[in-house]
């Protein structure tokens, strides 16, 4: 991971470092996995995050081999149409990233994040063990096609193929929104060394998703093009028991934070106890509003946060009145609450403008079938060899594996020295250039499609269904591209999530940070059923035909590049306007 001495050294002479936390014991409340308080010295911090990341390594190994070739398994195997496996994929996508809110009211509220993920992993392994079946049982499979007729999958074929993968959607439930802060946990936010630490885990943590992506989009996908199906879920089957047994390993050595109680619960008794004083005028001086006088907060696992002036009429739920007084309110929430609790619904406020303007990215994001589409007419021989197009999404994982280390260990020291931050760049900053990298990813991709339309055009190839002589190759800008942009939009969004939420909503805003990426994922379906409709009007071919050499999909990647210039327009307003939390 680096040199942690030059790394403290560093900070140290900017000035960034103040006097770490003294004492034997963590100061943010964590205990063991028996609720007692744990030592700095043998738990946590790096010691515990080898287990972690190798988890998250290996069920993201474990996701990505199914998910990456998935459009190829259902054109080739179930018989679908390009449009329908495109849009069936994305869909599942979205749902993979829409169970997280239950996962997250499950951790935060009751079982914790360690039991959480327990429970969704296991789920999630029976998900996995389904879908092998379902590829290496004859009677689980559609028979393969004759010439050029393909029989359909029968509704019972359907049923436990998709139950499988479904199964896995539910299971990423409470692995995805827990996994990485649960990770982040293992640093003690009141100690300013271990903090500084936790912004590398985040980096190296993404790194560990891509080095499990690596092998699912090089090994495994060859493996399913070249071995069989049923080989090619069993390995990432596997790979998820592997998983499984490395966050297990690790518990005696793990950090754990108590639930706080429901995160919606206390949501919803803000809004009730802010609407039954609306006429109410809230009082200017701040120090007025209720809040409880000791240290400790009223929210099991949460520091109390400053008081802000946004959004003022949610301060009347705080606001103290002789009724109150007289009715002992200060133990019903749903009729005062603590300024803190008050401070929870602002964060979650300000917090949405910037979640909402990274679902478009999400959506650019997920067409990466659209890339293996686009493969499968590009000349994918090199010498005797045929590149699987599925394959590369490797260069895409590359550059991640590249620019992590890169941005970790040269750009943000250098960056640190001119904006005086820990982390180089602030999250927002971070995630606006990942933003504008996804344009140029989109503009490549369109410009490849053209050239290749050119190509089809002047060899006569328009009416066949057959590769053009332009190396896959050339969609390697793409990928690094798209690459590039993950590494600073969702780490970004990864940091974003986990530091400027309330302490104890960690879990479910995270759940909604990736709640975008789901409708990222549905906007995508959304739009290419918009696409082929309106396209496909008076008997037209349309942008994405199962012949492509008759489309435009190149049209398709412009309208993409066009949306994301228009968000990232709308995400630099709204990113300065965005104030950052203050804990007290």
């Amino acid at each position: 991971m680096g040199s942690e001495e030059e790394e403290q050294r560093s900070l140290l002479e900017d000035g960034l470092l103040s006097e770490a936390g003294k004492g034997p014991y963590t100061g943010d409340g964590s205990v063991d996995i028996h609720g007692n308080p744990v030592s700095k010295d043998r738990t946590g911090n790096w010691r515990a995050c080898p287990f972690i990341l190798g988890n998250e390594c290996c069920e993201r190994l474990a996701y990505y081999g199914i998910a990456i070739n998935l459009v190829s398994y259902l054109t080739k195997n179930l018989h679908e149409g390009n449009a329908p496996a495109a849009r069936n994929v994305t869909t599942w996508q979205g749902t993979c990233n829409l169970t997280p809110l239950i996962g997250a009211i499950l951790a935060d509220a009751y079982w914790g994040r360690y039991w959480t993920i327990a429970v969704f992993s296991a789920i999630y392994f029976v998900g996995m063990g389904t879908l092998t079946l379902s590829a290496s049982v004859p009677a689980l499979k559609p028979p393969s096609c004759v010439g050029s007729y393909c029989p359909e999958a029968s509704a019972a074929q359907y049923a436990v193929f998709f139950l499988g993968l479904y199964l896995i959607a539910l299971g990423t439930g409470g692995i995805k929104p827990c996994v990485s802060s649960f990770g982040a946990d293992q640093f003690d936010d009141t100690d300013s060394k271990e903090r500084v630490k936790k912004a590398s885990f985040f980096n190296w943590f993404y790194f560990s998703i891509n080095i499990g992506a690596l092998i699912s989009s090089s090994l495994l996908v060859w493996v399913q093009d070249n071995c069989g199906w049923g080989l090619g879920f069993a390995i990432p089957t596997l790979f998820m028991g592997i998983a499984i047994i490395s966050f297990f390993s690790g518990t005696p050595l793990y950090r754990f934070q108590r639930p706080g109680g429901s995160p919606i619960t206390r949501v919803c008794q803000v809004v009730v106890a802010s609407l039954r004083k609306w006429k109410v005028e809230v009082p200017h001086d701040s120090s007025l509003l209720y809040e409880l006088t000791d240290k400790a907060s009223a929210i099991k696992g949460s520091r109390k946060l400053e008081h802000s002036d946004e959004l003022r009429f949610l301060d009347k739920a705080a606001t103290v009145l002789e009724l109150d007084e007289k009715s002992e309110s200060f133990s019903n929430p749903w009729r005062l609450c603590t300024v803190t609790q008050v401070e929870e619904l602002k964060i979650l406020t300000r917090m949405f403008p910037i979640w909402a303007t990274t679902i478009v990215f999400s959506a650019v994001y997920a067409q990466a079938a659209m890339f293996v589409e686009q493969g499968m007419v590009l000349d994918k021989t090199i010498g005797s060899f045929t590149i699987p197009p599925a394959s590369l999404s490797t260069f895409d994982v590359i550059s991640v594996i590249m620019w992590v280390p890169i941005y970790d260990r040269i750009f943000v020291p250098i960056a640190r020295r001119f904006t005086g931050k820990e982390r180089g760049l602030s999250e927002i900053q971070r995630m606006g250039i990942g933003l504008f990298i996804s344009v140029l990813a989109m503009a490549a991709a369109a410009l490849l499609e053209m050239k290749r339309l050119d190509i089809a055009k002047a060899e006569h190839l328009e009416h066949q269904k057959v590769a053009v002589p332009l190396s896959i190759l050339w969609q390697i800008p793409s990928y690094f591209l798209v690459g590039a942009a993950e590494v600073f939009t969702f780490i970004g969004q990864l940091e974003f999530s986990y530091d400027q939420s309330p302490d104890a909503m960690r879990s479910l805003c995270r759940a909604l940070s990736l709640l975008t990426t789901a409708l990222g994922n549905y906007l995508s379906s959304f739009i290419v059923t918009i696409v082929t409709s309106i396209t496909t009007r008076g008997g037209k071919t349309g942008w994405i035909p199962d012949n492509l050499n008759e489309g435009h999909l190149d049209y398709f990647f412009w309208l993409l590049a066009g949306l994301s210039i228009l968000n990232l327009m709308i995400y630099i307003y709204c990113a300065m306007r965005y104030k950052s939390k203050r804990a007290s």
